[in-house]
């Protein structure tokens, strides 16, 4: 087939049209692929459970499961209190990686001190089902837990203590933002994803932020709780900045309380042991003896900063 030299220039400039158009669409669509996978690289970083492997559980726990909102079994373990009655039921929240084993010191810790204590892993972690995909799972696997303490351990929401470590602490905020509880502990917490972001990959232009799947705006998310908040932090912290411990103390409202523990970086109950272990157990027995004219700042807890 012949064209004419006029056809010809309009095929030209339609194939410089396609690939103006199809190159920068290819190029934007492999970027926002390659900003989403090194998003959940960095956000999430599950320990499964392999066949054969050791799985010890605490002193005293009882290994338990409960389904989330898919239908995917979720596993922990639940550890009673050392003495009876316990005063409270707390659910930890773990981090970004591992899985419940490597928080088993936390829970008989708690335990010791007379709460009961529910740890579990959210889907994909340890020996749960399932993936974790973005907050949203997270979230849904958090509601859970608190279902599964309230439905099947009978305890009444103003016995129910969050307690979350790191990454942890999003979920525990997003929870009490919207379900009722005796108190909330952030340990080693983040403010929000967009400012770990800046963090982390300090090279990506802050108008990308947006681009990724997950927001964590515990800062923002705070003034909508209203129970009692003890946020606790290591001096100085290699992973969240200690700064950011102090930004969610102060979003929340009273009654709150803030320890910064100097020397502990991200691992506070771990570096705080028996010390720390003694302000959190006088924090929740406080929080439980608060009416609602009671000034739990001042006259319980005084701001105790290390």
């Amino acid at each position: 087939m012949n064209f004419s030299g006029k056809q010809l220039s309009r095929i030209r400039t339609l194939k410089l049209l396609c690939v103006s158009i199809l190159f920068p669409t290819l190029f934007a669509t492999v970027s926002l692929y390659a900003l989403r996978w090194a998003e959940y690289a960095i956000t999430f970083q599950p320990d499964r459970y392999k066949a054969g492997e050791t799985w010890t559980l605490p002193t005293g726990a009882e290994d338990v499961s409960f389904l989330n909102q898919n239908g995917q079994r979720l596993d922990g373990w639940f550890i009673p209190s050392q003495s009876r009655p316990a005063s409270a039921t707390i659910i930890f929240f773990h981090g970004q990686g591992g899985n419940v084993g490597n928080v088993a010191f936390i829970g008989e810790g708690l335990a010791s001190r007379g709460f009961d204590v529910l740890l579990f892993d959210y889907r994909g972690y340890g020996r749960s089902e399932g993936e974790i995909t973005d907050e949203r799972d997270m979230y849904a696997d958090a509601d859970a837990a608190y279902d599964y303490v309230a439905n099947q351990r009978g305890e009444s929401a103003e016995r129910v203590v969050l307690y979350g470590h790191s990454l942890g602490t999003a979920a525990v905020v997003d929870l009490a933002s919207r379900r009722k509880c005796a108190a909330i502990i952030l340990e080693s917490g983040l403010t929000s994803a967009n400012d770990m972001a800046s963090i982390r990959l300090p090279w990506l232009p802050a108008w990308l932020h947006g681009l990724g799947r997950n927001r964590f705006d515990s800062v923002d998310k705070l003034p909508a709780v209203s129970c009692p908040v003890l946020v606790t932090h290591g001096e100085p912290d290699n992973v969240v900045p200690t700064e950011q411990g102090r930004a969610l103390y102060a979003a929340a409202h009273e009654p709150k309380k803030l320890i910064i523990l100097k020397g502990a970086d991200h691992g506070v109950s771990s570096y705080g042991g028996g010390y720390y272990f003694a302000q959190i157990t006088n924090f929740i027995e406080a929080s439980l003896k608060t009416g609602p004219s009671t000034n739990l700042h001042n006259v319980a807890l005084a701001n105790n900063r290390q």
